[in-house]
C-alpha cells in the first residue's frame, strides 16, 4: 500500500482545532483539501503530519506554534487614533478590519484593544501564538 511522501499531491479531510478544543476550520461536508507537499503553501507541521500516511488512514497531530503560524509578533500591533477610523466603524475587541496596502492588496486585521481615544489593531495571523491540533484523513494520493 502506498504512503504519502515528499512532493506528492494528496486529498485530505481535516478538522483543525485549538488546544482548548475550539474548531477553527474543517473540510467536513465539503470536498477534501488538495495538498501538494513541498511547495510551501501549507504550514510545515500540517505537511509533516501527512507524511507516511496511507489512503483511508486517520490520525491526529499536534502542531507546535513554531511549525504553524509562529509567535504573535509585537511589531504587528499598532495604535490607531479614533479620528483616523471611518465614522461608520464602532470598534469592538475581536472585530475584523481590512486595510488596503499601497499596491491595492488587502490585509486582514483584528481589533485587539479599544480605548477612549484609540484602538490597537493586530496584523498577526489569527492563529499566531497557538499550538494547533489537526485530525487528518487521507482520501487519495496522486504521485
Amino acid at each position: 500500500m502506498s504512503k504519502v511522501k515528499a512532493n506528492d499531491t494528496v486529498a485530505v479531510h481535516y478538522t483543525g482545532k485549538l488546544t482548548n478544543g475550539q474548531v477553527f476550520d474543517s473540510s467536513e461536508g465539503k470536498e477534501p483539501l488538495k495538498v501538494t507537499l513541498g511547495q510551501g503553501n501549507f504550514i510545515p507541521g500540517f505537511e509533516k503530519g501527512l507524511l507516511d500516511m496511507a489512503v483511508k488512514e486517520k490520525k491526529t497531530v499536534t502542531i507546535p506554534k513554531e511549525e504553524a503560524y509562529g509567535e504573535a509578533r509585537e511589531e504587528l500591533f499598532q495604535a490607531i487614533k479614533n479620528e483616523e477610523l471611518p465614522d461608520s466603524i464602532k470598534p469592538e475587541v475581536g472585530m475584523g478590519l481590512v486595510a488596503r496596502n499601497p499596491d491595492g492588496s488587502e490585509r486582514q486585521l483584528r481589533v485587539a484593544e479599544v480605548h477612549e481615544d484609540h484602538i490597537v489593531i493586530d496584523a498577526n495571523h489569527p492563529l499566531a501564538g497557538h499550538d494547533l491540533i489537526f485530525e487528518l484523513e487521507v482520501v487519495e494520493i496522486e504521485s
